[in-house]
């Protein structure tokens, strides 16, 4: 079996305009994600350091990590408050 790279995969697998857009809509939660694990790692906690801070479990974080909570608007300002960081939100045109 050839081993394929990763950008090459992804390059074909989007090249499906039903993955395409099933990929695009995820994009807001993987951004959310990325954000949280930046500012997390950022300030040195572990999953389990930052939901102690944020009063919440770390089975909480592993999901808003994992893109697979929306998290509200709230509990982005309690991740902020957590990390030392402020919350900064855009609407753009589309």
């Amino acid at each position: 079996m050839a081993d394929i790279a990763f950008k090459d995969l992804k390059a074909k697998l989007l090249s499906n305009p039903e993955a395409r857009k099933v990929y695009d809509d995820l994009a807001p939660e993987y951004a959310v994600a990325r954000a949280v694990i930046k500012a997390r790692k950022a300030r040195g906690l572990t999953q389990a350091e930052l939901a102690e801070r944020m009063n919440t479990s770390q089975s909480f974080i592993a999901r808003i990590e994992n893109a697979r909570s929306r998290p509200t608007i709230k509990t982005l300002y309690r991740v902020a408050a957590a990390t030392g960081t402020r919350v900064k939100l855009d609407l753009v045109s589309t």
